[in-house]
C-alpha cells in the first residue's frame, strides 16, 4: 500500500485525536488516581500480594477443592480482595478507569459511524452503560430507551 496525501492527513488526524486525548481532564484523572496507588508502597505491596494470591487461586482452580490449600486460598483471597475493594484510592482508581473505558469506547463509536453506519462497534459492558433503561430491556423501546 503506498503513502499517500489521505493516508498522511488521517495519521495527522490521529496524532492530533491522541494529544487531546492524552491531555483530557479524564485522562489527567486517571493518571492522578494511579499515581496515588501505586505511591503508596504499603498500598502498591496489598496489590503485589493479591496478584499473588491470584496465581496461587488459579492454580487450586485447577485441582478444585481436592486441592489441599482449597479452603485457606479461597477464604485469603476473598479477604484480600474485599480489602483492596475498600480501599478509597483503589475505588478512585477503578472509578477512573471506567470513565476513561466510557470515553474510548464513544470516541471509538463516532470514528465506525463515521466510516459507515454499517460498522458493528462492541457496546461495551452494559453494567457501567449509562442508558434511561438501566441497558438491555428487552422491550424493545416501550420503556422509552433508545433501543
Amino acid at each position: 500500500m503506498m503513502m499517500t496525501d489521505e493516508w498522511m492527513s488521517i495519521i495527522e488526524q490521529s496524532e492530533i485525536l491522541s494529544d487531546m486525548l492524552l491531555s483530557s481532564e479524564i485522562i489527567q484523572e486517571y493518571r492522578r488516581a494511579n499515581h496515588a496507588v501505586y505511591s503508596d508502597k504499603k498500598l502498591a505491596e496489598a496489590i503485589r500480594d493479591f496478584t499473588n494470591m491470584k496465581e496461587r487461586y488459579e492454580e487450586v482452580q485447577r485441582f478444585g477443592r481436592y486441592h489441599p490449600d482449597y479452603k485457606t486460598v479461597m477464604k485469603d483471597i476473598r479477604i484480600q480482595k474485599r480489602e483492596l475493594d475498600m480501599n478509597e484510592q483503589v475505588a478512585a482508581l477503578r472509578l477512573a478507569e471506567n470513565d476513561v473505558q466510557r470515553l474510548l469506547n464513544e470516541i471509538s463509536a463516532i470514528i465506525a459511524t463515521s466510516v459507515s453506519e454499517s460498522i458493528k462497534v462492541p457496546a461495551g459492558d452494559s453494567f457501567f452503560v449509562d442508558s434511561s433503561c438501566g441497558g438491555g430491556c428487552g422491550t424493545g423501546g416501550s420503556c422509552s430507551c433508545s433501543a
